[in-house]
């Protein structure tokens, strides 16, 4: 009986090696098929935009197909819920936005924990926004905008890519400093908000350079300043908002990649280099920079460290602005 026991014990031991060095495998193995991209925002987008620009690169690295799939709508939480919920297998990525860190800010319950939810893979890239205007609109400086806004309260129509995202909170942040009413409009995506500028539907938006730079350049669209504390190293001829009257305003983007909580740290180890790798290589760098945007490609720990930061920072801010989702 002593005998026959050990037998079992062996097996059932072997058992569980050839599982787990099978599961080791196809973590290694990684990607052995079709990657989705999920994107919270609408297309054209400059999260669409580079969601779709390294697809195209990972896919020719890889030799796998990797796919952007849009989910615009409620502030990135769509498309972040649906990577919640997906396999934590690799082959469900979320490429977002600092919606991820806003949104949970105008909630006592969250419908998400970007901390609990969801694992960090690379921080992509970061750029600071544009105060971007009608290419035809009379407004040549922030201070004109805004002596527009407190001499006609209400009158001036902030455009942004969404509720619950920093430039709803950008937005917000400049009437509470002007003391005035501001109508904000929420759109679903950068692209909606840039082809309601180009129509003169709205008078101001903050856009991400990627998907705004090419309309700056034609003229069709003007930069009055950027969003950052400190001006722009692609941009240096740009004031900041905050030389312009709205002190303190320091909103920015991030561009970032994370995929469900339990996924491996294996298939995360190898997407960060993937990805690493890409943004490092010369050709998609110097059209980051071109584009406005600055190129990073960082360790999951240096991401999960933004995260963590600037979930309390947004916290603080709508709690003591009253903001609330519309």
């Amino acid at each position: 009986m002593q005998r026959l026991l050990a037998v079992a014990v062996r097996m059932a031991l072997a058992g569980v090696a050839l599982t787990t060095i099978s599961g080791a495998h196809a973590q290694d193995a990684w990607p052995s098929k079709p990657v989705k991209i999920l994107v919270g925002l609408a297309p054209g987008g400059g999260t669409d935009i580079q969601a779709r620009l390294f697809s195209q690169k990972l896919s020719e690295d890889l030799g796998r197909t990797f796919l952007v799939e849009n989910r615009p709508g409620a502030g990135e939480v769509i498309a972040i819920q649906a990577t919640i919920a997906a396999a934590p297998d690799g082959y469900t990525v979320l490429a977002t936005t600092p919606s991820l860190t806003v949104g949970p800010a105008f909630y006592d319950k969250p419908l998400f924990d970007p901390v609990k939810d969801l694992a960090p893979v690379s921080l992509v890239t970061k750029a600071p926004y544009l105060v971007v205007v009608p290419g035809s609109s009379p407004y040549k400086t922030v201070k004109e905008l805004l002596a527009f806004a407190k001499s006609s309260p209400g009158a001036l129509n902030f455009g942004t890519s969404g509720a619950g995202t920093p430039i709803q909170l950008g937005a917000a942040w400049i009437a509470s400093v002007l003391g005035t009413p501001v109508t904000i409009i929420n759109y679903k995506g950068t692209g909606p908000v840039l082809t309601a500028l180009l129509a003169n539907e709205i008078h101001v938006s903050f856009a991400n350079p990627i998907s705004a730079l090419s309309q700056v350049k034609t003229g069709k669209l003007r930069a009055l300043a950027v969003t950052s504390l400190e001006r722009s190293k692609v941009f240096p001829d740009l004031p900041t908002v905050a030389e312009s009257g709205v002190t303190g305003l320091d909103v920015t983007t991030w561009h970032a990649w994370l995929v469900p909580r339990a996924t491996p740290a294996a298939v995360i180890g190898r997407m960060n280099a993937a990805l690493v790798k890409m943004i490092q290589s010369r050709d998609i760098a110097d059209k980051l920079i071109a584009e406005g945007g600055e190129p990073v490609g960082s360790t999951p720990e240096l991401l999960a460290q933004v995260i963590a930061t600037e979930l309390p920072r947004w916290k603080k801010l709508v709690k003591d602005s009253g903001m609330k989702l519309e």
